[in-house]
């Protein structure tokens, strides 16, 4: 990542900069002296969780935070940053099975608003977070992006797939340049404490049960949380000057069930007590992400593997 002249600073937005992912691009960001202007709901799901993130960015004297909701806000008028990436949403596929106007709400107009105010603002570059979610049911593996998409599994995925299709109509209209990022199962420390990663090991070290869906045999592409940020910031730097397009950000290895479990036995030097459940409504079988084209554009290489990974968890929450 470049280095911004002190009189000629890139001014970013990140949106959701107080979430799992956001706060991490921020830090990287704020480390190279850009100016990032951070945009959060602070929404009570996770309020304790973003109030630490948040306390880590401002920190930085060149982190300037603004509590907005992402239907509504006008920052984009009022800072005209060089570049958005709008990586705030409602996550999780099972709750939005319970709620999906939640998820219409926030995911879908929230990124029209962002990317309407982009074409108001002649903000040309936008980098938004979709999902590995779109790939639904699709049996061929690994998943790539010019794969069919036409399975979707749960009101989440569809959110996610109608902002790709948004952001290809405001190129078409507007000449509004975007990336979308098809993230892979993120976790490490600071993670969403509702992620599996979390979830297992800290019921393991803390001897409590874990439940388990189906047979275990199902599987996914768990990425690093550090992967992730170099590949964002492969999309903010652009060497390819990409006009409109989507990239999958996975680690390429996917774990099955039965053997992450292994894993974070082997790690915190316990036995997972587990109750076994069926699958459940809305899940997907594996994510198994093709990486090739975001390794040519956007230079990403994951180097963390899914044990060290975890390792490095581990001793977060023992923390």
């Amino acid at each position: 990542m470049k280095n911004n002249s002190k009189n000629n600073k890139e001014k970013i937005l990140v949106t959701g900069c107080a979430g799992f992912i956001g706060s991490y691009l921020c830090e990287a960001l704020l480390k190279n002296d850009y100016i990032v202007y951070g945009l959060d709901n602070m929404n009570i799901f996770y309020d304790l969780y973003k109030e630490k993130n948040l306390e880590i960015l401002l920190q930085y004297e060149n982190f300037i935070f603004e509590k907005d909701d992402i239907r509504t806000t006008k920052i984009i008028s009022k800072i005209k940053p060089t570049k958005i990436c709008h990586l705030a949403s409602i996550a999780g596929v099972r709750y939005s099975l319970e709620n999906p106007i939640i998820y219409y709400q926030n995911n879908v107009e929230g990124f029209i608003n962002i990317m309407d105010e982009a074409r108001k603002n002649n903000i040309e570059n936008v980098i938004y977070a979709s999902s590995s979610s779109v790939y639904g049911l699709n049996e061929k593996v690994p998943f790539n992006e010019t794969d069919n998409l036409e399975k979707f599994n749960s009101p989440y995925a569809l959110s996610k797939y109608c902002m790709e299709l948004y952001a290809k109509l405001y190129y078409q209209l507007y000449n509004i340049n975007s990336i979308g990022l098809r993230f892979f199962t993120v976790y490490g420390p600071r993670g969403r404490p509702d992620m599996a990663p979390h979830k297992f090991l800290n019921s393991i070290m803390n001897e409590k049960i874990i439940q388990k869906y189906g047979d275990g045999n199902s599987y996914r592409d768990y990425t690093y949380i550090s992967d992730i940020v170099d590949g964002i910031i492969g999309a903010i730097n652009n060497k390819n000057n990409i006009k409109c397009d989507v990239y999958n950000l996975g680690n390429s290895n996917p774990i099955s069930l039965n053997t992450f479990i292994e894993i974070c036995e082997k790690i915190t030097n316990k036995k997972a007590i587990i109750e076994k459940l069926p699958n459940q409504l809305g899940d997907v079988p594996y994510t198994y992400a093709d990486i090739n084209k975001a390794k040519i554009d956007l230079d990403y290489e994951p180097k963390i593997t899914f044990e060290s990974g975890l390792k490095k968890l581990y001793e977060y929450l023992k923390e």
